[in-house]
């Protein structure tokens, strides 16, 4: 089928599950990335129009997050071109709980373009695909705000919902907030992998302090350092981050994925049984 959707950011977490998600309806979806061609730089803006040309419809994902200093500015300058170039929807992935990231919604409701939101609490992918893995890999994990209840969500569950709802005009003008089916520690969340993975891992509980400290020590990019110093700040203790909501469910027909499942799943991958040497 000839492609008019563009999955800005489609080789991210998310993204790359849209694509899948759509190919398997037999849509054929253009890919926004700096390696695709047409490429999509979120630095080059004259990259952005070639990635329009033609799209209808879009699912939008900015890296690293909509928080970040920067954003709410290309968002508006994205949203605003979008609409010039005809493109008819756009479906924003947001965060739970940041508000900068409602600010950056607000320019998507605002523009006269069709839109839903898909607002998401934190990934089950972060323990596989991004920043908890090398912890889980060493099999010494540290981290602050270790009882926080949080109802972290499956990646897979995020890309149906947005797959869906960009295909299904029923949806236009709404915002689907997404998270498990469940509250969850970091405790409870080591002792899920440990076990599916069989894995003997140590956890400590430190301070947000030791925490930055830590990543500081290790050379981590300092914007990294201020997202994640934010999240842990204001996102993880924010109320609206620690409440579950049913949407995964009234939009699929189906629970939600809970930890459990996804730890059982990641675990037959190997993923967690690459032991980093110390």
């Amino acid at each position: 089928m000839k492609t008019e959707i563009l999955v800005i950011g489609g080789t991210g977490k998310t993204g790359r599950r849209v694509v899948e998600q759509l190919q398997n309806k037999g849509i054929e979806p253009r890919v926004g990335s700096r390696n695709a061609s047409p490429s999509f730089d979120w630095d080059q803006k004259d990259t952005w129009i070639h990635a329009l040309a033609g799209i209808e419809q879009m699912y939008v994902t900015y890296y690293p997050d909509l928080a970040v200093p920067g954003a709410k500015k290309s968002i508006e300058s994205l949203t605003y071109l979008a609409k010039e170039l005809g493109v008819k929807k756009m479906v924003l992935l947001s965060g739970k709980g940041e508000a900068e990231a409602e600010a950056c919604e607000k320019i998507v409701m605002d523009s006269g373009l069709d839109y839903t939101i898909v607002r998401a609490s934190w990934f089950n992918q972060n323990w596989s695909e991004s920043f908890f893995l090398d912890p889980i890999l060493s099999g010494e994990v540290a981290l602050p705000m270790s009882d926080v209840l949080i109802p972290f969500v499956d990646a897979n569950d995020i890309a149906e919902v947005a797959a869906t709802v960009l295909l299904n005009d029923s949806y236009n003008g709404k915002i689907i907030e997404v998270t498990g089916p469940e509250l969850i520690t970091f405790k409870e969340i080591i002792n899920i992998i440990s076990k599916t993975s069989n894995r003997n891992l140590n956890f400590y509980d430190i301070t947000l302090e030791q925490y930055i400290e830590g990543m500081k020590k290790m050379q981590i990019p300092n914007d990294v350092v201020w997202l994640i110093e934010y999240l842990f700040s204001h996102v993880l203790t924010n109320p609206k981050n620690q409440q579950v909501a049913t949407d995964i469910e009234d939009v699929l027909g189906r629970k939600a994925t809970t930890f459990l499942e996804y730890a059982k799943k990641t675990a037959k991958t190997g993923i967690w049984s690459q032991v980093k040497i110390k």
